[in-house]
């Protein structure tokens, strides 16, 4: 397919932009190609598309089901239990409302974690997004447990190709507190062998740090490093209790982070995301992450960069620190390298995904800074036009079909939560 935008800010110069099966082949003042799509740019500035880093997509059928309490009797108490009574198709219709929320907001590319794997991919091989896609990986130390999960994810790895480009299978570890010594160093030599990405939390509680400290003598990070499970494949999730130790060890195997600091302040894990340490210091590569809509409670990318610039800022008694372009950076460009995507941006030769801003709205006015008004200014409203692998999902705001995901959705959500 071939696609045309036309008339469409890029850099602050108005161009036309000719895309073929995702590659941006031109980009011109006037092209005069002929395009199978075309698209009206006026008043709207070209971006490449936003990388959510971690997430739970299916719960957005929690959203506001249970809000206001500590963390673990959150968890154990309300998510936990409903979490238990979902099928696969709650699955399914949960992940595809989460796809269109996160189309909306300009969020193309979203790496997540959550029960009955194949349901999500389903739902991102259907709504034409891309998914980073893990199950949750769990064995409580239970021998039989480790087995069943290592069968399970081999089953779905097997099976994952027939969902590509859509999907890239990855591994989803839980956490240190939640599986085995033994099922990690298999995460670790299937990783290996593979070549397959590890999506981890780590470190998101003090907790989670004396449950290491008492099992391994070790922080979680060491602990990690000391079997070997740490690479450039590695990406872990949270991070706020992390040390100057930790973070030097990352930097060394050049393993990743995801921030999510909307998700960690609202279930006031105890630390902000060490932003002196893991930037400053060490340069440890990290993008953003939303989190599942229980902890957050939405998939607007865009707000969280407002609140990971502006922590950064507070808590270093920086000003300087995650300005907006860098910001905007850290949630497009340094996110697709963590996930080893193609180069970010939008120059001849390359295939990222594009969005397509509307300078109209009234928060992107008088317009002196786009990345400035981005991050600090708006939310994931102010995206008009959304494309993925050179096919557009988005424009004018809708996409197509919206009507029946949401009302389907909706259903479902109410009938889990009666059940």
């Amino acid at each position: 397919m071939t696609l045309l935008i036309q008339g469409v800010l890029l850099d602050g110069h108005k161009k036309d932009i000719y895309i073929n099966k995702g590659i941006i082949e031109e980009i011109s003042e006037r092209c005069t190609r002929n395009a199978d799509r075309i698209i009206n740019g006026k008043d709207k500035v070209a971006l490449p598309s936003l990388i959510n880093g971690h997430t739970h997509a299916a719960m957005t059928l929690l959203r506001g089901y249970a809000d206001d309490m500590p963390l673990k009797e959150w968890l154990e108490g309300k998510i936990w239990p409903l979490e238990n009574k979902m099928t696969a198709d709650d699955i399914y219709w949960g992940s595809k409302f989460a796809c269109l929320e996160m189309i909306k907001n300009g969020i193309t590319v979203f790496n997540d974690m959550y029960w009955f794997w194949e349901s999500t991919a389903k739902a991102v091989y259907d709504m034409g997004i891309r998914g980073f896609l893990s199950a949750v990986f769990i064995d409580m130390f239970d021998i039989k447990k480790s087995m069943e999960q290592i069968e399970y994810n081999i089953e779905i790895f097997e099976l994952s190709d027939k969902y590509r480009p859509n999907v890239t299978f990855t591994l989803g570890p839980h956490a240190i507190y939640t599986v085995s010594k033994e099922s990690l160093q298999w995460v670790r030599d299937f990783s290996e062998k593979h070549n397959i990405l590890v999506h981890m939390h780590l470190s998101e509680t003090d907790e989670e740090t004396r449950f290491s400290q008492d099992r391994y003598g070790l922080s979680p990070t060491e602990f990690l490093d000391d079997i070997g499970v740490l690479s450039n494949r590695f990406i872990g999730c949270h991070g706020c209790w992390l040390d100057d130790r930790d973070c030097g060890i990352l930097k060394r195997n050049s393993a990743k982070l995801v921030h999510m600091p909307v998700s960690n302040l609202k279930l006031s894990v105890g630390r902000l995301f060490p932003y002196r340490h893991i930037k400053n210091v060490h340069n440890v590569p990290f993008c953003f992450g939303t989190d599942g809509c229980a902890s957050n409670n939405h998939l607007d990318l865009i707000e969280t960069m407002k609140f990971a610039s502006l922590l950064a800022k507070f808590s270093t008694n920086d000003p300087t620190m995650l300005s907006a372009k860098e910001t905007f950076d850290i949630a497009t460009k340094a996110a697709a390298n963590i996930f080893f995507l193609p180069e970010w941006e939008i120059k001849i030769g390359n295939s990222p995904d594009i969005i397509l801003v509307d300078t109209k709205k009234l928060e992107l006015k008088p317009g002196f800074d786009i990345f400035s008004d981005i991050v600090y200014a708006s939310n994931g409203y102010i995206v008009d036009t959304v494309i993925c692998m050179g096919k557009v999902l988005m424009e004018d705001r809708y996409v197509p079909g919206e009507e029946d995901i949401i009302e389907e959705f909706s259903k479902t959500a109410h009938r889990l939560a009666t059940k």
